[in-house]
Parts: C-alpha cells; structure tokens; sequence
C-alpha cells in the first residue's frame, strides 16, 4: 500500500493549511467561503478522517517531515498556511518551503514573539501569534492580508511583463464578436500599457452585435482593429483578454505563441500556454480582475475606462444576478462615483432591431420544451447575439430553468445557452456536448459554435438547419440524459 501511495501524482491545489486545529480549521472553512482550491495536511489520522467527511481534501502527515511535501505539486500553490501547535515542526517546513519554492506565500504560527522573529527572518509574510479573538476572526484578517500581497504581486508581475515590450509592438486580441466586458478588459489592459510607456492595440473579429453593445462602443469613442490582416509576427507581445486558447473564437493561429492570458472563464490550466495566467473562474467578469489590476498599481481610472469597466461588470454579472462575487460587487462599488451615469443610461435602452424581434419570435414558435428545457432552432441569422437575448428571454417562461437558443450563421451553427437550474452546469453541457474547443462558459451561461464546414457553401438553409438541428438536438440532450423522440 505504501508503494502505491507513493506513486501518486501531486496534488493541485493553491492553498494549503498544515494543521487542522482552531485555526487551520477556520482558514480552510474562509478560503472555501471564497471557492479557493484546498488541500489540509494533519498529522493525527482520526483528524484527517473528520476533514474528510465534511468534504475537505486532506491527508495524515506530520508537518515537520520533508516527505509531507512531495505530495504537493508546488507549481500550483500560491500560500501555504503552517498553523499547526508543533512549533518546531513549523520552522522546519518553512525552511523547507522557502528553500524550493522562495515565491509561495507563506502565513506561519509562532507561540512567542522571538519565534515570530525568527520566522520572519526564515522568510515567512506573515508570522501569527496566540490571540483570544475568536479564530474566525483571526482566518479572516489573515485570508485578507495573504489575499492583498498576491493581488498586488500579480499586478506587479503584470506590468513588468508588458513593460518588456520597451519600443516593440503590444497586441491586445478580444474573443471574436466581443462583448462590453472583453472590450473594458482590454482598455483596461491598454492603460496598464501606457502606464508603463508600451503603446498597445486592441484587435478582434467579427461583428460588434447587439444594440447595447454598438452603443457602448460608439458613446465612449473606444478605439478598436477590426484587423482582416492581422500578423503576429509584427508585434513583440500578444495578450489574450476574455479568452484562454488562440484559435479558439478568437482571430490568431491555433500555434501562436501567446506572452499574457487574463480571463474569468473555465479553463484547464494545463493547456493554457502563456508566460503569464491569470484566470479565475469564481470572478462574474473580467472587468473585476482589470480594475484590481488598476488599484493595485495606483493608476487613475478615467471617466471612459471606469464607465466601460462598470457596464463589462453589470451585463456580465447581468446586474449582479448571476455568477457574481463579492469581488465584483467591491470593484462596481469602487468605479460607481468615477462612472459617466448618464452615457451608461444611455447605452442600457438603445431602440430594439427589427433581427432581434424577429429572432425572439422564431425562438417563441419553434420552441420544444422537454420537462423544465426549452429548446429552439431559430433558423438563419445575421446578429448572434440575438440569440442570447431570446435564450435570456425564454428562460422567465413558467415553468422552464434551461434554455438552449440556436441558429445557423454564414459558416457556423451558433449556440446560447441559460439555466437557472442549481442541478445544471449549462457550460459543462456545452462543452460535453460539443467539445471543449467549440462550447463552455459557466454555470448559469454559455454559448457554442460548431464549424459548418464543407457544407458552409450549402445554398439549402433549410434543409441545412434541419441536418444541424438533429445534431445539436441529439448531443445536447444526450448529455442532459433525455432520450430523443423519433419521429
């Protein structure tokens, strides 16, 4: 048995806490409050059994031990917590800690304040000592505190990378199609840029859809490259907003090497490829990571770049309804009094398109509701943002928690998914459906776009949307579980 377990790969996890007293305990219940992934390490086996019935990962190890740490993969901790009574065994993980992974934050226990001393001079950031607050309390001053070093680290990390560029060129690529929160991201970015002397372009594909969106755009006079000739080789740098894969919806070649990702979608962080990553799946919007960059660094956010900043916050959380953090309610908090609010009043009712009635219609009329899913094949369209709006439309129908809205583009099947159903992971579905590559998104929103292909030049839409609807239909209930009737 002792074989086996040593062959086990590391485990991935960015936070751990060494011992599962009072106050290792309330660290780990904090740090799962914020969705944080953790990993508890206790030398007493009944202890270790106790954490795991209350769903925490964790394992028997005595702190003081090197081997406790070849079961950890450091390339994914940022902070290690080494909270547990054995005060010796404490300075010699740090010791060992610091040692092989100098960049991880490490928050240590001492009994007295020469330990304490001692730690900080070993290279602990945070030293704690006995205190008769509560140990919530305690778990709570400390998540905050390691929560801000590596906040600004991360911001400090960034402008260093873009200030490399020097005289070179920066781009800034946003998925294709953007939307208001990719589109802040990268004036965000840009700013960031200019603070350090780089000169960056923001660059997409595709459409500016969607009323509010061309609003957006035309009201704050954003500067953006609708680029057809686009070469990666003219720039020195290239930094992906809103997106994690190039090649995947956006507009650079699937090999290209990318020096900056920042995204607040579900990715696997094994496949993404770049010197610098930044995601983080449990923020509502990328628009709250880049304003964390900006107060971080100091930078004063302008009118334009906070409006922008806080309408990517609101459509993307849909105004704080969906998947939304309290980091995003703080980041709104912050742009709010620095927000031009009547130009943001201005885009949020923009007159309706005719495409979008008409899209909304063919969703009502087509619709095949199977239990609480609604299903709908909208047929040719021009603005696939439209069916977004019908998904969000469909979904306030009684009885109906998950939408799935589709159409068929000029060389794409385009897919829209909502669910306010907790039991479904609309995101999930769509990339089991469909693929990773081609589908995702979160919980409660997602999309797909399924290449048409050879059959793209098809003049028969008709019967081409028939042939899509079986395929989207079928994979997606598939996945759902519900068996398909034939007809």
């Amino acid at each position: 048995m002792e074989e086996k377990s040593s062959e086990q790969k590391p485990i991935k996890a960015a936070y751990a806490v060494l011992g599962s007293g009072g106050i290792g305990l309330a660290i780990a219940h904090e740090l799962g409050t914020r969705d944080k992934n953790i990993i508890l390490v206790d030398i007493d086996a009944a202890k270790v059994e106790t954490l795991k019935e209350q769903n925490l990962i964790a394992f028997q190890g005595d702190v003081g031990e090197t081997d406790v740490f070849g079961k950890l993969d450091f390339k994914y901790l940022r902070s290690i917590f080494i909270v547990s009574s054995d005060i010796q065994a404490n300075k010699k993980a740090l010791n060992y800690i610091k040692n092989i992974a100098p960049d991880v934050h490490v928050v240590a226990r001492a009994h007295d304040s020469q330990q304490k001393e001692e730690m900080e001079t070993a290279g602990a950031d945070l030293v704690v000592l006995p205190s008769k607050l509560p140990h919530k309390s305690i778990a709570l001053a400390i998540v905050q505190y390691i929560e801000k070093i590596m906040s600004v680290k991360l911001a400090i990390d960034l402008k260093k990378n873009i200030s490399s560029v020097g005289d070179g060129k920066f781009a800034v690529i946003v998925h294709n199609n953007p939307d208001p929160d990719a589109i802040s991201s990268a004036m965000g970015l840009r700013e960031i840029a200019a603070s350090v002397g780089v000169k960056a372009e923001i660059h997409y594909r595709g459409n500016i859809g969607h009323h509010e969106n061309k609003a957006f755009v035309n009201l704050l006079d954003i500067e953006m490259d609708k680029s057809m000739d686009f070469k990666v080789s003219d720039y020195k740098k290239i930094a992906m907003i809103e997106c994690s894969a190039p090649g995947v919806n956006n507009m650079l070649p699937p090999d290209t090497k990318v020096s900056i990702v920042i995204d607040h979608h579900q990715a696997d962080i094994d496949e993404v490829k770049a010197e610098y990553v930044d995601i983080r799946p449990n923020i509502g919007a990328t628009a709250t990571i880049m304003t964390k960059y900006l107060q971080d660094l100091e930078i004063p956010i302008k009118i334009e770049l906070a409006t922008a900043l806080l309408y990517g916050i609101k459509v993307d959380t849909d105004d704080f309804r969906r998947n939304t953090d309290s980091a995003d309610l703080i980041a709104a908090a912050y742009l709010t009094p620095l927000a031009n609010h009547d130009i943001l009043s201005r885009i949020e009712t923009p007159s309706r398109s005719v495409e979008e009635i008409d899209v909304l219609g063919e969703a009502i009329k087509n619709r095949e509701i199977k239990g609480s899913y609604l299903l709908s094949n909208v047929g040719p369209i021009n603005d696939r943002d439209t069916l977004a709006q019908a998904a969000d439309y469909l979904l306030t129908l009684e009885g109906i928690t998950t939408t799935v809205v589709f159409g068929l583009g000029e060389d794409h099947i385009y897919i829209s998914g909502r669910s306010s159903d907790a039991r479904v992971n609309i995101g999930k579905v769509m990339q089991d459906a469909f693929g990773a590559d081609k589908g995702g998104g979160h919980a409660m929103l997602a999309g797909a776009q399924i290449p048409l292909g050879v059959l793209g030049g098809t003049k028969d839409k008709q019967t081409l949307m028939k042939l899509a609807e079986e395929v989207v239909v079928k994979r997606l209930l598939s996945v759902i579980g519900i068996q398909k009737e034939t007809r």
